[in-house]
């Protein structure tokens, strides 16, 4: 049975976030084992780890004005294969840091225009009573990713040497690039208006207030008439959603590039020798990211909650249970301590 377009869109755009965090849990690996060998203080270490979301950072409202104006899969694409370019070119001698810190920012500033133009994809083709599963299916891959590069580039690095690492990752990104290409494609024209509206009346009133900006489909991009970029920087639901976002994302960087570090040096235990265990905390991610997908469409298509009632009701819920989880972190020195509470606080965010 032939897959509607719409799946391959959003299963592509899954598996094009699964290779972007394998190549970034895979960089944690690959530089940790050179530079533990090669005897890299911790605060050059931590520069370098740093280095990627600098530059990831710089590139995040870029990406999203390009996809508006370029469109989401060619922005998509080219992101795609310069990151994966340069992954292929890193080097792996620890003792190159200013090399290794303009590899690192061109990732990261690379990497910065996917999560933009992938929104850009999805809000084209997702109809709106499908976009939270589908949009926590699409991001869950970073998650699925980090615990498959948790699992298997351990491994990878023993036999082949950390160098292997980044030949694999620029592979992937290979591989993928030459997938989108072939299969994506961009949107079909709207369906008519009331057709919409009938069907999916609610939802569209429930946010209707926040399409204020008249825009205008050409192409497969989304050309706006005018941004009002005064009303976004002083508005506070803005500032409320940079904030989730922050407090999330430092938390889950910071886990992801030093857990590698903890595990060896702090519990004494080799990432080799680990198993399953430390792929524990983003499996449950990725499996829960979906779950509350499923739940949020399920509260904003039967009515349950509001669109934003849902957001406010996931999201506190969340982050109050992760916090505590997060306190209760240094109590554990064993693995199966430390795996539980790591559950339960990536668990909840979700």
């Amino acid at each position: 049975m032939k897959l509607p377009k719409r799946y391959m869109i959003v299963l592509l755009t899954f598996i094009s976030t699964f290779i972007c965090y394998v190549e970034r849990v895979g960089f944690s690996i690959a530089y940790t084992v050179e530079a533990d060998a090669a005897g890299v203080n911790q605060s050059i270490k931590g520069s370098i780890l740093s280095t990627f979301y600098h530059g990831y950072a710089c590139s995040q409202v870029a990406g999203g004005w390009a996809a508006q104006r370029v469109g989401g899969r060619c922005v998509l694409l080219v992101s795609f294969t310069l990151w994966s370019l340069t992954c292929g070119f890193v080097p792996t001698d620890p003792n190159h840091v200013i090399v290794l810190v303009i590899a690192r920012f061109l990732v990261g500033m690379a990497q910065g225009f996917i999560f933009p133009s992938i929104h850009t994809v999805l809000a084209q083709w997702v109809q709106p009573h499908e976009r939270s599963r589908c949009v926590s299916l699409a991001t869950s891959g970073m998650y699925l990713g980090a615990a498959a590069g948790m699992l298997v580039l351990p491994s990878l690095v023993k036999l082949r040497g950390p160098r292997s690492v980044f030949l694999a990752e620029a592979a992937l990104g290979a591989v993928w690039s030459v997938l989108w290409l072939n299969y994506a494609s961009d949107p079909p024209l709207p369906e008519h208006p009331k057709s919409n509206a009938a069907r999916f009346g609610h939802l569209f009133s429930s946010i209707k207030e926040s399409q204020k900006i008249k825009v205008e489909n050409v192409g497969g991009s989304i050309i706006s008439a005018k941004i009002p970029w005064k009303s976004i920087l002083v508005s506070l639901p803005v500032w409320a959603i940079v904030a989730n976002n922050f407090t999330f994302h430092y938390t889950l960087y910071v886990l992801m590039n030093w857990l590698p570090t903890y595990f060896e040096k702090g519990l004494q235990l080799s990432l080799q020798e680990m198993g399953f265990y430390k792929m524990i905390p983003f499996l449950n991610m990725f499996i829960f990211s979906n779950v509350g997908g499923v739940i949020a469409d399920h509260l904003i298509t039967n009515r349950i909650l509001s669109v934003i009632g849902t957001r406010k009701f996931l999201n506190t819920i969340g982050f109050v249970v992760a916090s505590v989880a997060l306190v209760a972190l240094p109590i554990f020195h064993t693995l199966v301590g430390l795996s539980f509470v790591l559950l339960w606080h990536l668990v909840s965010w979700h």
